[in-house]
């Protein structure tokens, strides 16, 4: 009877150890690499450093994040859908920085209203396959905690 009460009660750890490591280890999420550190999003909250939110109140929010449709003008722009994406770019390492987006605006992290005109503090151009609009915000306010100038991200 004790061995059953054992394994009845490890039997719940594991599978949850067992899903936490696929979703940690799983290239699926959206990832950015800035110089050697790689900035990736997560749905595991807390194994997040960075939380975002977002917001459709632009009084609430603490970054502004501009769509655009010119890529040339974009302080960040997403096209993962040709060529040229580079897909070692963002292995994961002990720099990798996690990003996690938030239901409410969480103490100390940035609250995103992303909109098509300004005033800005991020101007943003998506055409992508894997990455949304609200992702490529995310990836891009996380990495930077909301601090300009970001210098240059690859995919």
């Amino acid at each position: 009877m004790l061995r059953f009460k054992v394994l009845a009660s490890v039997v719940p750890v594991l599978a949850a150890a067992v899903f936490a490591r696929a979703e940690i280890g799983s290239v699926s999420h959206p990832c950015i690499a800035l110089g050697e550190t790689s900035v990736e999003l997560t749905s595991l909250f807390w194994t997040a450093g960075v939380h975002v939110a977002f917001t459709d109140d632009p009084a609430r929010a603490t970054v502004r994040v501009q769509i655009i449709d010119d890529a040339g003008a974009a302080d960040f722009a997403v096209v993962d859908d040709g060529l040229g994406s580079e897909p070692d770019s963002c292995q994961a390492n002990p720099a990798t920085r996690l990003v996690s987006i938030a239901a409410q605006p969480v103490d100390g992290g940035q609250v995103i209203y992303l909109s098509s005109e300004g005033p800005v503090d991020y101007r943003i151009y998506v055409r992508s396959k894997t990455f949304s609009q609200r992702e490529a915000a995310a990836l891009i306010v996380g990495a930077r905690g909301g601090q300009r100038p970001l210098q240059a991200a690859s995919l």
